[in-house]
């Protein structure tokens, strides 16, 4: 009972992997997307968040993973140890890590 269960499972796993590489698009329409990815990557670049003017609202709604708690220890650290100098220097906000840092570098200035 239990090995035409398991069969059955293999066989619909098969057969869903086969189905999904039939309808994959093929090369000419990822080669369309692309000029589309590289303007939205243009776009976001141009749109940059001074780390040292804005609010704990903007950082919350520009930043990706930083949510209200992390935006308002932002402030802080900014309002007790006065203006970052470089962008580097929000890793020593607590709750923000290397990884948050390096998602959102390209939308951070210091002025």
């Amino acid at each position: 009972m239990r090995t035409g269960y398991f069969y059955s499972l293999i066989f619909a796993l098969l057969t869903s992997a086969s189905i999904a590489v039939v309808a994959a698009p093929g090369v000419k329409s990822e080669a369309v997307m692309a000029p589309a990815a590289v303007s939205a990557a243009s776009a976001v670049q141009v749109a940059k968040v001074d780390l040292n003017g804005a609010d704990a609202a903007t950082l919350q709604r520009e930043l990706a993973g930083v949510g209200e708690a992390k935006a308002k220890a932002i402030v802080a650290y900014r309002d007790s140890n006065g203006p970052f100098s470089s962008v580097d220097e929000l890793l020593e906000v607590k709750g923000i890590g290397k990884a948050i840092l390096d998602r959102n570098r390209e939308k951070l200035e210091v002025n």
